[in-house]
């Protein structure tokens, strides 16, 4: 245990499972692996090491493809319709639609009805497009609405222009929102550069990123790549700092979407964001937000003991335990143990740094013993002048 850096008091251990939420403090010591973690107990003759896997708060997806038929295709002057039939009455709230067509922009209506006699409005005005050029490779044609329940669908593409409509799949989705951490406010240092725009994003702390969130102030369409970096190192030269930047993701920015983008899960604490503009008006960026995923140790104790929460050794390997064979069977109605305060873990011949005196009494008589002395010494010496 000694050989980590930093431990933590688990309190409340009562039963054989439990889960551990990791506090954001481990985050600035631990490898970016996540590989040097471990839970130990203490008793008075031993040292046990406490099994567990490591889980983060990922969204859960349901994702149900509703069978239907296609019941006519046809067209006049103001534009073309699909009317499809669900093959039985279910809820649906996605459509998705896939077409051979490029470099489109058009406006659908979507309604439904019971019997094709009244129809009602689901979406009015909602906009499809397709963007493919040497800068950008972009399209948006998912039609997504609230719960909808009708036996007939029909949707009309307000164009002049006819749609190749390859194939469309009709789609009822349920999702489960991750639980978050929104970290603290970053700082934002923002310049233009060779028609980009770079973005430089300082955590507070280093922490698990694993969203992005950009407020953006734009009444006009847009659409531009933007490419994610994160700091992998700096090197001190004699004009200050060179920072090295890894590329971890890249994307479109658009005015149909919320520019709310998932990355895989980061340890870092400074990012950098790009923007290519192209020859177009540089975008107003407010806001840019960070979370993310909650990460937890599900671990099973045997023993009474004092248990800790280890962390930070470089190097170090990932632990192999039997129970990361066995997740599925363990039941997630287990309580959270709650934490003690991050310590410093003493190393072999190391003492840890801490107050001299933790009595303030004995401060003030040293003190005291100190001025006398001198008082002493003083009046010594002016006797022996005398």
């Amino acid at each position: 245990m000694n050989t980590y850096s930093k431990k933590v008091a688990l309190n409340g251990v009562s039963d054989q499972w439990h889960k551990i939420i990791l506090p954001n403090e481990c985050f600035q010591m631990v490898k970016p692996d996540l590989s040097d973690i471990r839970i130990y107990g203490i008793t008075q003759n031993d040292t046990i090491e406490v099994p567990y896997f490591l889980s983060l708060s990922k969204e859960i997806r349901s994702n149900t493809t509703i069978p239907f038929n296609l019941l006519n295709s046809v067209h006049d002057r103001k534009g073309y319709y699909y009317t499809y039939e669900l093959d039985e009455l279910e809820t649906i709230n996605e459509i998705q639609l896939n077409f051979a067509n490029i470099n489109f922009n058009w406006t659908i209506s979507l309604e439904g009805s019971q019997d094709q006699q009244e129809w009602f409005n689901i979406l009015t005005d909602y906009r499809i497009l397709s963007i493919v050029n040497e800068q950008t490779d972009y399209s948006y044609t998912n039609l997504k609405f609230k719960n909808s329940k009708f036996p007939y669908y029909r949707i009309t593409i307000n164009t002049s222009e006819k749609p190749i409509l390859k194939s469309a799949t009709i789609l009822k989705r349920a999702i489960q929102d991750p639980e978050y951490h929104t970290y603290p406010e970053n700082k934002l240092e923002i310049q233009e550069e060779n028609k980009n725009t770079i973005i430089h994003v300082d955590l507070k702390n280093k922490y698990a990123v694993s969203l992005l969130k950009l407020a953006i102030d734009n009444s006009v369409d847009y659409y531009r790549p933007l490419t994610i970096q994160y700091l992998v190192d700096s090197t001190k030269t004699d004009k200050g700092f060179h920072y090295n930047y890894r590329t971890l993701a890249k994307r479109t920015l658009s005015s149909m979407e919320a520019n709310i983008i998932n990355i895989p899960s980061t340890l870092t604490q400074k990012f950098r964001l790009i923007i290519a503009n192209n020859d177009n008006q540089p975008l107003e960026i407010k806001e840019v937000v960070t979370k993310g995923y909650i990460h937890t140790l599900t671990a099973r104790f045997t023993k009474p003991a004092s248990y800790y929460l280890v962390y930070g050794k470089s190097p170090d390997r990932y632990p192999i335990y039997d129970i990361t064979n066995i997740k599925n069977n363990i039941s997630q109605n287990i309580s959270v143990l709650t934490l003690g305060n991050e310590q410093q873990i003493a190393k072999k011949g190391q003492i840890v740094s801490g107050p001299l005196f933790k009595n303030k009494v004995w401060l003030w008589a040293i003190i005291t013993i100190i001025i006398m002395a001198l008082g002493f010494f003083t009046v010594q010496m002016m006797r022996k002048k005398i």
